[in-house]
């Protein structure tokens, strides 16, 4: 069965017609171009498509997109510029992008640590142990997220 689905993703409201069945990373990728989610593994073990719902991080490949409608969803492309720019900078200063396809799902989760005001290195590497990285080795990326995160403590 198909509905009109009313969702607010990255501040903008969008009306898409969709069938109760679809994850809400397939309504991002393909009816909205919104392709910084990546898909991964599309079981909910690489963390690759993490999104904030409600500012909480969901695996949106498990999450119907029906399940939805009156949430706040903010993908990778809704971080805000300022934000974002100081994300990527201490990303790369630390070396910690190199193929990128894990990038949009740590970035997400450095996000919300950083709003929630993790500072804990132990909290930190348990947070972001759902997200893989078949590159770096997570030395780097946790030492970018410790810093961003020392960047904002409270």
């Amino acid at each position: 069965m198909k509905r009109i689905l009313n969702l607010k993703i990255n501040g903008k409201n969008y009306e898409i017609l969709s069938s109760d069945n679809r994850t809400l990373l397939e309504v991002l990728r393909e009816d909205l171009n919104l392709t910084g989610t990546k898909w991964g593994c599309d079981t909910g073990e690489c963390g690759a498509c993490v999104v904030l719902i409600d500012g909480i991080p969901q695996l949106s490949c498990l999450t119907l997109a029906v399940f939805c409608e009156g949430k706040e969803i903010t993908t990778v492309e809704g971080i805000p510029e300022k934000e974002m720019e100081e994300i990527e900078k201490i990303l790369t200063e630390e070396g910690a992008v190199q193929c990128g396809f894990c990038t949009p799902g740590m970035v997400i989760m450095m996000k919300y640590l950083k709003d929630c005001g993790f500072n804990n290195s132990l909290d930190i590497k348990e947070e972001l142990s759902g997200n893989f990285c078949r590159c770096t080795g997570y030395k780097k990326i946790l030492d970018a997220c410790i810093k961003i995160l020392n960047k904002h403590a409270k």
